[in-house]
């Protein structure tokens, strides 16, 4: 059984289609690269797994559980975590307060008890040292008590993804994790997403760009054009699919 099963999902603003009858699974401890031009659908797929759009028809499950059955302030307890395109973090917060917020899907509202002065309890002293512990493992130990605000976009990513981690996912969405990114930082992200997918035994969900990464870190990649799936299976087989082909570099007339 698949940890994501994505089934016929139809989602309409007015008249535009953006996702139409999308299906597709992904197993556990898999890393799955959602990939298509602009428009075609990705991070609608992704807000939809976050219940942030409702969808017009279809059915999503995870771990057999009914997510369209689940508010969306449940999404990150059940064990979903994600990153956005634009950075949402908070720029006047230190890297560690804005890597212990992700961590509020398993305590008890002390994150902001602590940040307003309140006593702290051990489960507070926790979360700050698994934070902690978060920023020590992806070199981000030193900057930990600096605000965000002004940092380095390559630095402000890796720490949009330590607060991802913080909620403990079972599956991670990363959405254009490598967008803005310098070469070598590209080719150095790649090799930390796998090397967390194994430390954590996550599951992956990646929206990218950039297609040097995407095949070498994927095993599952679903191709879409236009709200739709156009390919699905092992990177080798999808890029050598002549839809795929077309859909990225077109076709004579």
């Amino acid at each position: 059984m698949a940890l994501l099963e994505v089934e016929g999902i139809g989602v309409r603003f007015g008249g535009v289609v953006a996702l139409d009858g999308l299906t597709f699974g992904i197993a556990e401890h898999e890393i799955c690269a959602l990939i298509g031009p602009n428009g075609a659908g990705k991070t609608t797929l992704f807000n939809v797994v976050s219940r942030l759009y409702e969808p017009d028809e279809g059915s999503l499950r995870f771990a057999g559980t009914d997510l369209l059955s689940l508010p969306a302030h449940s999404i990150a307890g059940m064990g979903i975590a994600r990153t956005f395109q634009n950075l949402a973090l908070v720029p006047g917060l230190t890297v560690l307060e804005n890597v212990m917020i992700g961590a509020h899907a398993r305590t008890s509202g002390g994150f902001w008890g602590c940040a307003l002065g309140l006593p702290v309890r051990s489960s507070e002293r926790r979360t700050e040292a698994d934070a902690m512990a978060l920023l020590s493992d992806l070199g981000l130990a030193a900057v930990a008590q600096r605000p965000a605000a002004g940092l380095p976009y390559g630095t402000l990513k890796r720490i949009e993804l330590a607060r991802a981690l913080a909620a403990r996912p079972r599956l991670l969405m990363l959405d254009e994790p490598a967008s803005g990114l310098t070469h070598g930082e590209v080719a150095e992200l790649g090799a930390t997403i796998r090397r967390l997918r194994d430390e954590f035994e996550l599951t992956v969900l990646l929206v990218e760009h950039h297609m040097g990464m995407v095949m070498s870190i994927s095993e599952h990649v679903v191709v879409m054009e236009f709200g739709r799936k156009i390919a699905d299976g092992e990177p080798a087989e999808v890029a050598e699919d002549p839809a795929v082909i077309a859909a990225y570099l077109g076709t004579p007339s």
